[in-house]
């Protein structure tokens, strides 16, 4: 849908130079001096400034897909409304005028809540409802949130009713509109704390998302924005910044802090780039870090230009974590500057949900608990994902089966429609569970919880052997002989689960007894070695259709179909029409890790 450009060029407009100032006002926090007259009589301040990141639409601590309370292995909590409790308690101890709430992004999608209010009731609709996560975030006074790459997976329309419903800033600074390179969003908020020394703190809070999501949302901001990097926008807005009057400056960055990529060369900028800006660019004197999932609760970062420490913590994410900033600040020269900085991050597992945040949304909780439950079809025999990351499944075999019938049915009558049809699939949650009996819509969403849409694109035999060997660098190298624990034989090098794709269509081995790069053997297409020339149609979502994950040549291959519906959806619609799901018709053993040719399971 093309952006709405009358409320775009408002916006714009009206966020060119940022946001206006707000205060905070509330009794101050004084930060008393001692170790000499001199620095007594010296004028100080303290404030705190609250982060999440990456709550993924977790307002409860629910999971929707297995409908019941959340729990992980590390025993984790989840949702805003635990996330809430804590804030309240800091803002108790701390006085509320002195602390500041802000998010790092991925905020929307996530959970069946989020996707409920973007596709099943949507937002967007005439008299639609109010977003859960609006509502939440309004609710605990957020002051701002960047932006995070999923914001774009529902489309920008969608995007733009949530930042209508926030009562704070969706920031960032360098998502521009394609034509204008204008800012489409507010770059930056500057908000005032007020001190008892006469003059206000003033605080700017600078968004800046991922470039990756020109990659991994092509088609809903192709044309219409475009994302460059954050070290080039940071060390554009941090200057101006300061000489707006800025005392202290906090980048809330929708990046990782490691400095890596997952989309190589395809586009000229790093995915988790908040390290870099704290070495790269000056002025910046803490920075909220997200996208990574990643759980840091206090690192400092040399800028390299001032040798300044730079700030930097991620509270993990759906709303374990809470990231606690504390800032002494000191009256020098005409101006407040930041004296001491530290961070530390609360567990939400320590704490009760917020029952103001619960009984808020207890309604819409409900709703979305009744549409998960809906009974959709039956099934033969029991499926898990749990050894899905080492062995050849059913349940992933279900997977590439659906979506491979999918293409087959849309090529139909096509100049395509007499090509083979290989498919790709990955294990993106090891707790994921087909049960044996009724299936239910959680079921099978629970199978495939991100919304990725399905495309076929046209591969070659050699294309296809490269792509398996890249696939195959997730596992640890593990020499023949040597003890096997499953536990420690994926996600070499911090490769995801979800970076790990199997082919269906094809048999071949993996021998990881062998170094990255050359383990894939016995590449088969129909009891044949599979020929370097052979001709596919490649049924691959549209993550890694548009490079995610860097895999070879499927970004630069042609499409031949693209579908706009989730391929959740596409699963759920499959199970209703064929009413019974029976592995027997789809289950086989095509693919095995092995070690000197000798199978390792």
């Amino acid at each position: 849908m093309p952006l709405d450009r009358r409320s775009f060029l408002g916006r714009t407009a009206a966020t060119g130079a940022g946001v206006a100032l707000a205060s905070s006002v509330a009794s101050p926090a004084v930060a008393s001096g001692s170790g000499g007259a001199h620095q007594d009589r010296a004028k100080r301040y303290s404030f705190t400034v609250l982060g999440t990141t990456d709550l993924h639409g977790n307002v409860f601590n629910w999971d929707y897909f297995t409908d019941k309370e959340f729990d992980d292995a590390a025993h984790n909590d989840v949702g805003l409304a635990k996330i809430s409790t804590l804030v309240e308690q800091i803002r108790k101890e701390k006085g509320r005028g002195n602390t500041l709430l802000i998010d790092a992004g991925d905020t929307i999608q996530g959970t069946q809540l989020s996707y409920y209010y973007a596709k099943v009731d949507p937002i967007t609709a005439k008299r639609g409802p109010v977003h859960p996560m609006a509502q939440a975030m309004n609710a605990m006074r957020y002051d701002a949130a960047a932006l995070g790459n999923h914001e774009f997976n529902y489309g920008i329309p969608v995007l733009r009713k949530f930042e209508e419903q926030c009562c704070f800033p969706l920031l960032g600074a360098n998502a521009l509109d394609a034509k204008t390179l204008k800012p489409a969003f507010p770059p930056y908020v500057i908000k005032s704390m007020r001190t008892p020394h006469g003059r206000d703190v003033r605080v700017a809070i600078l968004g800046l998302t991922n470039p990756g999501i020109a990659i991994w949302d092509k088609a809903n901001v192709q044309g219409k924005m475009v994302f460059p990097g954050l070290e080039e926008q940071a060390a554009k807005w941090v200057p101006k910044l300061r000489s707006m009057g800025a005392d202290v400056v906090i980048v809330s960055a929708h990046s990782g802090s490691s400095g890596t990529s997952s989309y190589g060369d395809q586009v000229p900028y790093v995915e988790n780039a908040a390290g870099l800006v704290a070495e790269q660019v000056p002025g910046i004197d803490a920075i909220l870090v997200g996208h990574a999932h990643a759980e840091i609760a206090e690192k400092f970062v040399t800028n390299k230009q001032t040798g300044k420490q730079v700030l930097l913590s991620e509270p993990a994410k759906w709303g374990q974590r809470l990231t606690v900033f504390d800032f002494d600040v000191v009256w020098e020269k005409g101006r407040w500057t930041v004296e001491k900085a530290g961070a530390k991050v609360l567990n939400s597992n320590t704490v009760a949900e917020d029952p103001k945040i619960t009984r808020l949304l207890s309604d819409e909780h409900k709703k979305v608990v009744a549409y998960v439950n809906q009974v959709v079809g039956t099934n033969a025999v029991a499926m898990t994902s749990a050894e899905a990351p080492y062995k050849d499944v059913p349940i992933i075999d279900l997977i590439n089966h659906i979506q491979a019938a999918a293409v087959k049915d849309a090529l139909a009558g096509t100049e395509y429609a007499a090509l083979p049809v290989l498919s790709q699939a990955a294990c993106f949650s090891r707790s994921a569970v087909i049960p044996a009996g009724e299936v239910t819509i959680r079921d099978v969403a629970g199978l495939y919880v991100f919304e990725n849409t399905l495309e076929a694109r046209l591969m070659t035999g050699a294309q296809m052997k490269a792509y398996l060997e890249f696939s195959a660098n997730y596992f640890v190298q593990t020499a023949a002989g040597a003890p096997v624990d499953p536990a420690k034989l994926t996600n070499a090098n911090n490769t995801p689960d979800y970076n790990y794709d199997v082919v269906s269509g094809l048999s071949y081995e993996v021998d990881i007894a062998k170094p990255a790069g050359s383990r894939v053997s016995k590449v088969m297409f129909e009891g044949a070695p599979l020929a370097d020339g052979a001709q596919f149609v490649f049924a691959v979502n549209n993550y890694r259709a548009n490079g995610g994950g860097n895999f070879p040549h499927v970004a630069a291959a042609k499409q031949v179909w693209a579908n706009s519906d989730e391929i959740r959806n596409t699963m759920i619609s499959w199970v209703k029409t064929k009413g019974a799901i029976d592995p027997a018709e789809f289950a086989s053993v095509d693919w095995k890790l092995t070690r000197d040719g000798v199978p390792v399971f």
